[in-house]
């Protein structure tokens, strides 16, 4: 038998913290385009909605609960934003920084890094790759005041929502999360190579089969 201990050293985990920001949007064919880096990133707030449960009455006794899908959308706060997310941004440009808004907006994939850390090692322990899929930015407030003696610079925000893609094996999702402290180091690495791009490749988005097949397959 085993007594169970709380905060033992090494134990004492917890998130922190938003980098590597990549944007991918999608094309006219439905595919993802090559990714390009998000500075200025400051915050993605993940809001899972639906799950709802709903209980079935039958002879006068709680006869079954159903539960509704699951919708993954975000609020995502930046200092600033890639070019290629104008058309993401209900925006296109018809000449040379000329922009025309009310546009139809262009759905897009975002991957970024949430750092792991415990109370031995700090932020050091390790990272948590988020991948989304098929999200679309609402239209957003934009508010620009006049310099005064306390600057600060505008910061931009949008509701995001998602569509689900398919997954072998287990229902549709627009989310992937991947543990460093717990995924193989050189097969994450190998995915990082795909997202991120190397010297001699584009950054690419795979498909949730695609890195699952990377992540698991010897």
């Amino acid at each position: 038998m085993t007594k169970l201990v709380w905060d033992d050293a090494g134990k004492r985990l917890y998130e922190t913290g938003v980098n590597n920001g990549v944007l991918f949007v999608v094309d006219n064919q439905g595919a993802y385009g090559v990714g390009v880096p998000w500075n200025g990133l400051i915050s993605v707030s993940e809001k899972p909605s639906g799950a709802e449960p709903v209980a079935l009455y039958a002879d006068n006794i709680k006869y079954l609960t159903l539960v509704g899908p699951e919708e993954f959308g975000a609020t995502l706060e930046a200092y600033t934003y890639p070019d290629e997310f104008a058309a993401c941004d209900g925006s296109i440009e018809t000449a040379d920084g000329v922009f025309v808004g009310q546009q139809q907006r262009t759905k897009f994939g975002l991957v970024y890094k949430s750092l792991m850390g415990n109370d031995l090692v700090g932020n050091s322990l390790g990272y948590k790759l988020h991948i989304i899929y098929g999200a679309l930015a609402a239209p957003s407030e934009k508010a620009y005041s006049t310099i005064n003696d306390s600057p600060e610079a505008i910061t931009f925000s949008w509701e995001l929502s998602t569509s689900p893609v398919e997954v072998t094996g287990y229902l549709p999702t627009a989310m992937i999360v991947i543990d460093s402290t717990k995924a193989d180091a050189t097969k994450l690495a190998e995915l990082e190579d795909e997202l991120f791009g190397t010297y001699l490749a584009d950054s690419n988005l795979p498909t949730p089969d695609e890195i699952i097949n990377m992540l698991t397959l010897p």
